[in-house]
């Protein structure tokens, strides 16, 4: 039997990041070159690789499928993503590879010098990273079975978590990085490609690409896509867009994984210099999505991305799945057309069978697996990096343990948390992949972010004020989220989709006041020692 195209494609990446991994390997026999590979990637490979860390399937396939169903209003995600970096640049990439060494807990456990706070802190990524990752592995079963049905999703999520946990025990955070690079040459070659043939179809005339977006036929009525307010509607849209930008940018800046990259660079013009890089490769490729969105909408129309879906696997999936039923007839009665299905992640691929045929579809399809299994390989590395740096080496062994020790519990951290994770991926097949985004992305935001941009900015911040915010910010988050629309849909006590406007205040708010309840002289004398070690990087880790 002849194996699919996008599998092909798809063994030929994994087949070269098995050969980089192996290369690796020889590099990453110490915790130093696990956690950060020796601090020698470059600023540019840095850049690449933390778009590739960024740039997920929900990117690709969610975002585009938002911008096909709700043009300027799905945008806006992008958007918020995008400006996300900027709060990374001018707040914590610079400080974060002066004053760390390998976590987030190291920046924060050497201004607060304490075991309460490193552990909290600890916690607080692992809860993130799992969630996030999570969310990664229920969009790639999700997304293989619909693009090849062959493949059952539990199967799918097996051999994503096998991949993803080589690649880190092997490779360490060397091999992760080449395979984030790769990924994001990938994902940008892809999106180039559709962008262009959008733009050929309408005879690379803009104004007529954007006035056939004013028209879009959905379900018998003519939408303007161009327009704001197909998303963010009702009575609640303005707090529901506003909370969404607040966590999207301060969550970024909370996101162990993509913090994590700043410990590999030599110096701290490198780190600025990923930065930028970074900000240009992301930033171009969701310009890419609102012409892929819109191309979708445009040239294949919302409408016949609903009716595909209900002609392969979108009856069955709700059979399965009743929560997502749930989800989808609400919006139904509410909008009027399919908006809420996961499954709407097609729009990129139908748009690239329209265009380029079977080929380019299965090349897209390829495209969509190397990004799940980057974004989680990342992830993995994360959550193992807290657990033995932070957790067993700091807290357990009290910094006794060797070298040899410390790289044995990371590598047996990794493989725990890659097979708890296949396993809740698989339990949870039904749940909102976008409930579990928001919620990692609410849960940095509430937690990291405060401590973080507290700990770096404000002399009086004690240890206190730290564990007061990471907890206040991490229970209102996810109490929040619980008791949303997301979890319990009609009979929701909170109104909006992302807690964000309510839980990061409280964070903050909740450091603040633990601050002041106690004055902290240890954290207060170590404030000078962090500004000369974050500004000047003397002192720091090389």
């Amino acid at each position: 039997m002849m194996m699919h195209p996008a599998l092909v494609m798809f063994a030929i990446f994994v087949a070269i990041t098995l050969v980089i991994t192996y290369w690796a390997s020889a590099r990453s026999t110490s915790s130093r070159g696990f956690y950060s590979a020796h601090r020698a990637i470059s600023g540019v490979q840095n850049g690449w690789a933390i778009a590739g860390d960024y740039m997920s399937a929900a990117s690709f396939l969610g975002i585009t499928g938002l911008i096909a169903f709700y043009g300027f209003d799905g945008f806006l995600y992008s958007v918020g993503w995008l400006v996300a970096y900027l709060a990374v640049l001018f707040l914590v990439a610079e400080p974060m590879r002066n004053v760390g060494r390998f976590t987030v807990a190291d920046v924060v456990a050497f201004r607060l010098r304490g075991r309460g706070v490193r552990a909290v802190t600890a916690i607080s990524t692992l809860t993130i990273t799992l969630l996030y990752m999570i969310a990664q592995m229920v969009g790639a079963g999700s997304i293989v079975n619909l693009l090849v049905q062959r493949i059952d999703e539990s199967l799918a999520i097996v051999v994503v978590g096998l991949l993803m946990m080589i690649y880190v025990l092997f490779g360490g955070m060397l091999a992760t990085t080449w395979v984030q690079i790769i990924k994001a040459a990938l994902l940008l070659a892809a999106s180039v490609a559709l962008g262009i043939l959008v733009l050929a179809h309408f005879g690379y005339s803009l104004p007529a690409f954007l006035d056939a977006a004013t028209h879009v036929s959905i379900r018998g009525t003519t939408a303007n896509l161009l327009q704001p307010g197909h998303y963010f509607h009702g009575s609640h849209g303005a707090l529901d867009l506003i909370s969404l930008g607040i966590a999207l940018v301060l969550g970024t800046a909370g996101l162990p994984h993509i913090l994590m990259r700043f410990f590999t660079v030599p110096t701290a013009r490198a780190a600025r210099t990923s930065v930028g890089w970074a900000m240009a490769l992301i930033g171009g490729f969701y310009l890419l999505t609102s012409f892929i969105g819109l191309g979708a909408a445009t040239i294949v129309g919302p409408s016949q991305i609903g009716k595909h879906l209900q002609d392969t696997q979108a009856i069955r999936y709700i059979t399965q799945h009743p929560a997502q039923a749930a989800l989808l007839n609400a919006d139904l009665a509410r909008n009027g057309y399919i908006v809420t299905h996961p499954n709407n992640n097609l729009a990129a691929p139908l748009l690239a069978d329209a265009l380029g045929g079977p080929l380019l579809t299965a090349f897209v399809a390829a495209v969509a697996f190397a990004t799940i299994l980057a974004v989680v390989a990342g992830l993995t590395i994360a959550a193992a990096s807290a657990f033995s740096h932070d957790i067993w080496y700091r807290l357990v062994r009290r910094e006794q343990g060797s070298d040899r020790e410390q790289l044995m519990v990371a590598r047996s951290a990794a493989l725990f948390v890659g097979f708890l994770s296949i396993v809740l991926s698989v339990m949870l097949r039904g749940v909102n992949v976008a409930f579990l985004v928001g919620l990692a992305f609410a849960v940095a935001a509430s937690t990291n972010a405060p401590a973080l941009i507290l700990a770096l900015t404000w002399r009086r911040f004690s240890r206190l004020g730290a564990m007061c915010g990471m907890i206040a910010g991490l229970v209102s988050s996810v109490a929040l989220i619980i008791v949303g629309p997301a979890i319990m849909h009609d009979r929701a006590l909170f109104p909006l989709q992302n807690p964000g406007i309510v839980s990061i205040p409280l964070g903050f708010i909740a450091a603040i006041l633990g601050t002041l309840a106690r004055r902290d002289p240890d954290s207060e004398m170590m404030f000078n020692q962090l500004e000369v070690r974050a500004h000047t990087g003397i002192g720091a880790e090389l």
